[in-house]
């Protein structure tokens, strides 16, 4: 069965740092690319960072460059997102997501909800000012 779970949410300081884990299971792990998105209370879910199969390709939003990092370790079947420099604005729920393989066609963008096909539970991360 596969599986995203999520987990290193929590309460932090502005100015905190946290790491996010998702831990997959129930596919071959290094054969996709992985991203988090992030969902505000009464918003919609917005992109945060995505990372191809490789762990030397990665993209941002704007909103987290210089403060994310995404990374993956095929190991061991997790992909993490470090967050430093956290402002209250990033209180959110984060999710990850297993990007899907398009056999024919064009990729969706890495930053569009359409271009997953698997999403986790989500993890809540919560900003104090």
């Amino acid at each position: 069965q596969l599986q995203l779970v999520e987990s290193g949410g929590g309460l932090v300081q502005a100015g905190g740092s946290l790491r996010l884990s998702c831990a997959a299971s129930g596919f071959t792990f290094s054969s996709y690319a992985l991203g988090w998105f992030l969902q505000a209370p009464g918003m919609y879910r917005e992109f945060v960072a995505a990372i191809k199969r490789s762990s030397g390709n990665a993209d941002y939003a704007d909103s987290v460059k210089g403060r994310f990092t995404i990374d993956r370790d095929n190991a061991k079947n997790t992909v993490y997102l470090q967050m430093n420099s956290l402002k209250p604005e990033d209180t959110a729920v984060y999710y990850c997501a297993r990007q899907r393989v398009v056999i024919f066609g064009r990729q969706p963008p890495a930053d569009r909800e359409i271009a997953y096909d698997y999403w986790g539970q989500g993890t809540q991360v919560t900003v104090s000012s």
